[in-house]
């Protein structure tokens, strides 16, 4: 951190202390844009005014989901796993495969996409939902799907095109929003103490908001995941940690990982330049999906390694995990790096995914969408396919 940087942090703690937030907030903005730019992106984890609250598993490369017509591919059972194509045998070297990325949406999908919303004593948030054509009955999964920061719910499910997977895939998608009277920005409050606990604040409400259409739609409890980008995918950090019984899986895209703050200086510090130190890791780590681009300047690349290392805390004592890694390359896009860990017994702990020469913009997603980046690797086919690997573990008899 440079001096004016650091000067710029204590000015924000002193406003912050006076609770001058809008202004502590609007000097974060600029600062971390950079002396070029009196603007950030809108999608950073901003730390913004806030009010209220409190089976195998196999990792090497398969084929990506793609969010186009032409090619179904349904989610199967609880405990199976997809066939997704031919895989190279365990310890052999991975080939190099040409990756698609998201391809555009001509057309919105045939499913319902309704408004709704849940309160409890935290609040009051309102939430989307996507349920496919054709949805009769019996049990589906579930993917929560979080925005970043000035998007909406609706804004973020068209950036990803995660309903046109969802489509094709039969599952349900829920998009819970941020409020603005919660957060002017409408960041997630990740960085928040009363906002990182179970019960409290904002993770209450997610939850609330899972359960509720869990209940409702009849969703597989054992196959309902959390992802999200940016201020997002710091909440869905959060939500893994604090409800592992509640999630199977958690996606992380450009964000940090649980606690690595816990007020808005610890926030801008870990932002720029990734957590200080390792926070403390969740007692129960899910099985975890990253992708960061290597030339994000809004949250630095050291945070997706935070990330992993909080996955990979709590193996066995002694137990390194094994990790393989594998490149690839998006036709007339980006090249990127695929790194699986594999827990001694064989099973997936984690993937990250760098993408090169990659922004803080979602990997895959539509043209000119609201932080998307179409030359990307398609983030949202492959953490589909990494939450259709991994069902909750069934409790033993």
């Amino acid at each position: 951190m440079d001096t004016r940087q650091m000067a710029a942090m204590a000015e924000a703690t002193r406003l912050t202390r006076q609770g001058r937030l809008v202004e502590a907030t609007a000097l974060i903005q600029q600062t971390l844009a950079g002396p070029a730019a009196a603007r950030r992106a809108p999608d950073a984890p901003c730390a913004e005014e806030q009010t209220g609250g409190a089976a195998d598993r196999s990792c090497e490369p398969t084929p990506a989901l793609r969010a186009r017509e032409g090619t179904p591919m349904r989610w199967l059972p609880s405990g199976r796993i997809p066939r997704l194509g031919t895989l190279p045998s365990r310890g052999a070297p991975a080939p190099r495969r040409a990756h698609r990325s998201a391809a555009p949406a001509a057309k919105r999908p045939a499913g319902r996409f309704g408004a709704f919303s849940y309160t409890n004593a935290a609040g009051t948030r309102a939430y989307r939902l996507y349920v496919p054509t054709g949805l009769t009955g019996g049990p589906v999964p579930l993917v929560v799907m979080l925005h970043g920061g000035t998007q909406d719910a609706a804004t973020f499910a068209s950036a990803t095109a995660m309903n046109h997977i969802a489509e094709h895939q039969m599952f349900l998608v829920v998009y819970p929003e941020q409020a603005p009277s919660a957060n002017a920005g409408r960041y997630w409050n990740w960085f928040a103490a009363g906002h990182q606990r179970r019960g409290a604040g904002e993770p209450s409400l997610i939850a609330g908001i899972t359960g509720q259409v869990t209940d409702r739609y009849g969703a597989d409890a054992g196959r309902v995941y959390v992802a999200g980008f940016s201020a997002g995918g710091a909440m869905a950090a959060v939500m893994a940690a604090v409800y592992p019984d509640l999630y199977a899986a958690v996606g992380v895209h450009s964000g940090l990982a649980y606690a690595v703050a816990g007020d808005l200086a610890s926030a801008f510090t870990a932002m720029r330049q990734g957590p200080s130190q390792l926070a403390r890791p969740p007692a129960r780590p899910l099985p975890l999906i990253v992708f960061h681009g290597d030339r994000d300047a809004t949250v630095a690349t050291a945070n997706a390694a935070g990330l992993i290392d909080h996955a990979l805390a709590a193996g066995s004592p002694g137990a390194m995990p094994t990790a393989v890694t594998t490149g690839g390359q998006v036709p007339g896009g980006h090249a990127y790096t695929r790194t699986c860990y594999q827990g001694p017994d064989g099973a997936t702990l984690a993937e990250r995914w760098t993408i090169h020469r990659g922004g803080h913009a979602w990997s895959g997603g539509v043209p000119h969408g609201s932080y998307t980046d179409p030359h990307g690797p398609n983030a949202s086919a492959e953490f589909t396919r990494f939450f259709g690997q991994h069902p909750a573990p069934r409790p033993a008899c």
